[in-house]
């Protein structure tokens, strides 16, 4: 039930039920949660040599040179067979997040050969509360940043009620 200014009362789909849902089903068939850790330092020369190492070696070469060595973390919703799965229900400034750097992450952690990002189209949108991206608006996004970005390879899924 809304309680949006211009939709109080409505009847909205629920992006946590529909997350749970999601949960439920893909766990049920070997999907689970995955984290990539890794160091961060404000040195973009070092930045960039430890980039494809593993986090105990970043911060090995990162503080050997003198500097802060940052510890941080991504994590994808789903993982299975080297192919990662967000489910993105909120906010259109996570999709941006999830294609252009959770997924990046893991690819270039070498966890992943490609990434899924689960949208709800426009038509779903409109039942939903307001600021939900959406599918064919973040395929646009995706098309106008050129053929080579994101240079991960993706596969986008909208999903209708």
């Amino acid at each position: 039930m809304s309680k949006e200014k211009n939709r109080t009362g409505k009847m909205l789909y629920s992006p946590i039920d529909m997350n749970r849902e999601f949960k439920t089903r893909l766990e049920s068939k070997g999907w689970r949660e995955c984290r990539t850790q890794y160091y961060v330092t404000a040195d973009i020369k070092l930045a960039r040599e430890t980039l494809t190492f593993d986090a105990s070696k970043q911060k090995e070469i990162i503080e050997s040179a003198g500097k802060a060595a940052y510890f941080t973390y991504n994590q994808t919703d789903f993982m299975k067979n080297r192919t990662a799965i967000e489910v993105q229900f909120g906010k259109y400034s996570f999709v941006a997040y999830d294609l252009f750097v959770k997924h990046m992450a893991f690819y270039i952690g070498n966890k992943i050969d490609v990434g899924i990002e689960i949208l709800p189209m426009k038509e779903l949108t409109s039942k939903m509360s307001s600021g939900v991206a959406y599918y064919e608006g973040e395929v646009y996004n995706v098309v106008r940043q050129g053929r080579n970005t994101p240079a991960v390879p993706l596969v986008i899924i909208g999903i209708t009620p």
